[in-house]
């Protein structure tokens, strides 16, 4: 059995989706921005973007890398490329 609780290496990247209601994500970076209908995250694997409604980051620990969302997810998607960052970015937040 693996465990994966603590013994992640430095860079490592997972998701734990529980339901549609619990998001954990290791190999977090930085949270670029937040609201209750989307959450993006510079991770360890590149830009994750989160949407949903009634999010809500439960815990944050940019030390161990480590947040919890709390809400109705919709999707999780990761992002590439510079160009369409920024318009993507643009119609999620405004």
């Amino acid at each position: 059995m693996n465990d994966y609780s603590n013994s992640m290496p430095q860079g490592a990247h997972r998701l734990e989706l529980i339901g549609r209601e619990h998001l954990t994500v290791s190999g977090v970076e930085d949270v670029e921005r937040f609201d209750e209908t989307g959450i993006v995250m510079s991770t360890a694997a590149g830009t994750l973007v989160v949407t949903g409604e009634n999010l809500h980051i439960g815990k944050l620990s940019l030390d161990g890398g480590e947040l919890h969302v709390d809400g109705r997810i919709d999707a999780v998607s990761y992002e590439d490329g510079g160009e369409e960052r920024g318009g993507f970015f643009r119609r999620l937040f405004g």
